[in-house]
């Protein structure tokens, strides 16, 4: 089983950058698909970004293209989210998940694990 832990969630101004980080135990990090998600009030979870351990190669939702960066350390077990030019509409409870596997599929019920998320609030 993988426990997964994320981090760096605050109050922020539009325009500001931010860097999340999801910490990984309990399984080989470094052989799961990892995935970034986010939800807004009244919303669906929806995909941000993820990243697989082959390549690895990287997607990203159309509304941050260009602007967020998923990245993974398999040394510390970790992934992170640099979040550039953040936006009100950016708000959200981010969410990290993972998967086994090579594939990285963008819907959230394909994903096996998640963190208890993580507030990220981009006022104007």
């Amino acid at each position: 089983q993988v426990q997964l832990v994320e981090s760096g969630g605050r109050l922020v101004q539009a325009g500001d950058s931010l860097r999340l980080s999801c910490a990984a135990s309990g399984g080989t990090f470094s052989r799961y698909t990892m995935g970034w998600f986010r939800q807004a009030p009244g919303k669906e979870r929806d995909v941000v970004a993820t990243i697989t351990w082959i390549g690895p190669s990287t997607f990203y939702a159309d509304s941050v293209k260009g602007r967020f960066t998923i990245s993974r350390d398999n040394a510390k077990n970790t992934v992170y989210l640099q979040m550039n030019s953040l936006k009100p509409e950016d708000t959200a409870v981010y969410y990290c998940a993972a998967r086994s596997g090579v594939a990285a599929p963008s819907r959230a019920r394909d994903y096996d694990y998640w963190g208890q998320g993580t507030q990220v609030t981009v006022s104007s």
